[in-house]
């Protein structure tokens, strides 16, 4: 365990989770981060037990696990340890955005809202390789906030979307698009100049 700044207790991640938390956090925010997303989860799955009736044990847990990713990665891809993970990692980020195919995959073990999530998919992935080009300029965070805002404006305008879709689907935005492509903390400064 290691010492933080303000005395937090920190831990060194192993690497295997480097790309979830960075390579030290400290135990409440791995705490906080674990509790968001499995709280999250577990009320979508509480209040619309709907979402995975007549599927296979399976293709729920499958699409729980993967809901779970999304929600608890997006409250981790705004600590300092991961963003400042990635700043000092450019190929890394790029792979990660690219690889992000989270919601496509729910929709399809749900096997609901499919069009939809593809839509999403391709319009948070194309507006974060946007926002991730501008890293290291000031127009970042206000072209992540516009496009972040365009995809929060719209995606509830779909019809007929399920709640627990809608929800996933714009943390699914917020992490990638915003939480992920943004560097918040001005690393990538410091290691492109």
């Amino acid at each position: 365990m290691l010492r933080g700044r303000r005395g937090m207790k920190q831990v060194r991640i192993p690497a295997i989770l480097h790309d979830v938390f960075g390579e030290k956090q400290p135990v409440s925010t791995i705490i906080t981060i674990l509790l968001f997303g499995g709280l999250l989860t577990a009320a979508l799955y509480w209040i619309y037990p709907e979402m995975t009736s007549d599927l296979p044990v399976w293709r729920s847990v499958l699409a729980l696990l993967l809901i779970f990713d999304i929600f608890a990665g997006c409250i981790a891809n705004f600590t300092v340890s991961t963003s400042n993970y990635y700043a000092a990692r450019k190929k890394n980020r790029i792979v990660f955005i690219a690889i992000h195919f989270h919601i496509v995959l729910v929709s399809l073990l749900l096997n609901t809202a499919i069009g939809y999530s593809i839509a999403v998919w391709a319009y948070t992935i194309a507006a974060a390789f946007i926002v991730n080009s501008l890293i290291g300029k000031q127009s970042q965070l206000f072209v992540a906030g516009l496009l972040l805002s365009i995809g929060f404006g719209c995606v509830p305008l779909l019809p007929d979307i399920q709640p627990y879709m809608l929800i996933t689907c714009l943390l699914f935005m917020l992490k990638v698009l915003f939480g992920f492509a943004v560097d918040h903390y001005g690393k990538a400064l410091k290691h492109s100049g």
